[in-house]
């Protein structure tokens, strides 16, 4: 095995499915040796993690889009690698690869699972932020699903966060009204100053449907859902003839499986004829080049910015997974493997 010197092979597996809320419990951290590659296989050294709230489905074990993690399997993560032993065809050592790599400094994953990315067109980390999965979720939830038509009027949860930051961005561009909601002065300035909203709602400061009213007093078109709640109750009381929900997420409702609750008012898009349409990226694996072409446009010409936040080392894997439901990231975030320089 051509194992690169100075990388110790640790990983977070997942020791027990979670009741309510994820806790030390959880997670295991292990030191195991990876084995040679099977037939198919690679072994990987991880540059860069992707900790995202849907993590928290891969944990319950639920019908979904996808099995869940096993106990005692390597948490599921999509990743920036580099290729170090390869059993594949199309794969060679030092191949740059993204996708399922899991929470681990260094390991094996099925080349069915990773696809060979380019430095020279985008970094290692926006491969994973703006001009990866986060993007291209934006992108196609936004223009696929939702349908938004100049003029017309896009609000968005968790405005702040990784996609919605992105789903504002190109509403912008398509020449819509965008109302942000997000939680806190930070997130709200944010959304305001930097990336331009007509109109930001901070849901801890009021009720949001009084401030739903004001932002958006000609009603909502499209809405891009990533909490579920009382927000999308809110929202779904102020929808237009023919409005668009686009349900990306339900933050709001991950943390307790077995009590999720569902939209109270959804009686609402019977009365305005409206849509909700739920997705993920399955759908769009097929197209990803085209959203790739179009976000590393937008934002070659400055029209959209991807804001990360970085923490160091797997060791802080738990740490940023319970920041994805406290709110406390500002950004898309990731963890860089303190092997990136090894």
């Amino acid at each position: 095995m051509n194992k690169p010197l100075n990388v110790a092979a640790r990983q977070f597996r997942l020791r027990e499915y979670p009741l309510n809320a994820v806790n030390s419990d959880t997670w295991q951290m292990t030191s195991d040796e990876p084995t040679d590659p099977l037939a198919g296989q690679l072994l990987v050294r991880n540059r860069w993690l992707s900790v995202d709230p849907g993590m928290r489905g891969w944990i319950t074990p639920k019908r979904s889009y996808m099995p869940p993690v096993r106990p005692g399997e390597v948490m599921r993560a999509f990743g920036v690698a580099e290729v170090v032993h390869s059993n594949a065809e199309g794969f060679k050592p030092g191949d740059v690869v993204t996708g399922f790599t899991g929470v681990q400094t260094l390991g094996l994953v099925n080349a069915q699972m990773v696809r060979k990315v380019d430095l020279r067109y985008a970094s290692a980390q926006q491969y994973l932020s703006g001009l990866g999965m986060t993007g291209y979720t934006a992108y196609f939830g936004l223009l696929d699903v939702g349908k938004p038509q100049s003029g017309q009027t896009v609000v968005v949860s968790a405005a702040a966060g990784a996609v919605g930051s992105v789903v504002c961005q190109i509403a912008k561009i398509k020449g819509c009204r965008v109302v942000g909601i997000a939680g806190g002065k930070e997130k709200t300035h944010y959304l305001k100053e930097t990336l331009g909203l007509d109109a930001v709602i901070d849901y801890k400061a009021g009720a949001v449907g009084d401030a739903l009213q004001a932002a958006a007093p000609q009603g909502i078109d499209v809405y891009f859902d990533n909490v579920g709640g009382d927000i999308l109750d809110a929202v779904l009381m102020q929808i237009n003839h023919h409005a668009r929900i686009v349900v990306c997420g339900g933050i709001s409702q991950y943390i307790d499986s077995e009590q999720v609750r569902g939209p109270a008012n959804y009686l609402q898009l019977i009365a305005q004829s409206a849509t909700m349409q739920g997705f993920t990226m399955r759908d769009y694996m097929n197209r990803v080049p085209e959203a790739f072409m179009a976000l590393a446009g937008w934002q070659a010409k400055g029209e959209v910015r991807f804001r990360e936040h970085v923490l160091q080392g797997i060791e802080s894997f738990p740490q940023a997974f319970d920041m994805l439901f406290s709110g406390a990231n500002q950004g898309k975030l990731l963890i860089q493997l303190e092997s990136e320089n090894a």
